[in-house]
């Protein structure tokens, strides 16, 4: 059976201004070892699923320096020192001029527990409207694009949408709004 492993020493490593890594020193239950680990500290983010009247999705093109691609994404980003639901309706607004009253929160994820400490918080904002220019960050270049809620599936599907913590984001929305707990 899998148990916790103690933890023996935690102690910051270097500061990257979005994120910090830590070193982790711990003991493994089964064989009494101690070991390194690498850690990721960071705020949770958010990602927000924007829909239109017409039910389009507002989504976003962006350059991406990990993957040296331009991606298809919804707008996101990190929480600061505010709730989520904040964070996602400032993220949206600021990313694509849009805004919102009807927001629902589809879940949170990991993005990656190995690594990161953090959540990822999915919210709906339903009827939506462009009220707002954009007010990107400095190293932020995005390109606001409307997709038909319709297409993401096959969008998905033929990889044209591939960050994971979008894709699972749209697999909350499909799957709470297919079994009637939120009407699109």
């Amino acid at each position: 059976m899998v148990k916790e492993w103690r933890l023996i020493d935690e102690k910051p490593d270097r500061d990257y201004r979005v994120f910090k890594v830590n070193i982790l020193k711990a003991l493994s239950p089964r064989t009494n070892a101690v070991s390194e680990f690498y850690t990721i500290d960071t705020n949770d983010w958010v990602n927000i699923i924007p829909v239109t009247e017409k039910k389009e999705v507002v989504m976003i093109k962006q350059y991406r320096h990990g993957s040296k691609g331009i991606t298809l994404e919804i707008p996101g980003g990190l929480v600061d020192d505010e709730h989520p639901v904040e964070a996602a309706l400032r993220e949206l607004k600021e990313e694509t001029g849009y805004t919102g009253d009807r927001v629902s929160y589809l879940g949170a994820v990991n993005p990656n527990p190995a690594i990161f400490n953090n959540l990822c918080h999915t919210y709906l904002v339903e009827d939506v409207k462009k009220t707002d220019e954009k007010n990107l960050d400095p190293d932020e270049d995005i390109e606001v694009v409307l997709v038909s809620l319709s297409d993401v599936p096959g969008l998905i599907e033929k990889g044209k949408i591939n960050h994971a913590l979008v894709v699972v984001a749209f697999y909350l929305y499909f799957a709470k709004t297919n079994m009637g707990v939120l009407n699109p």
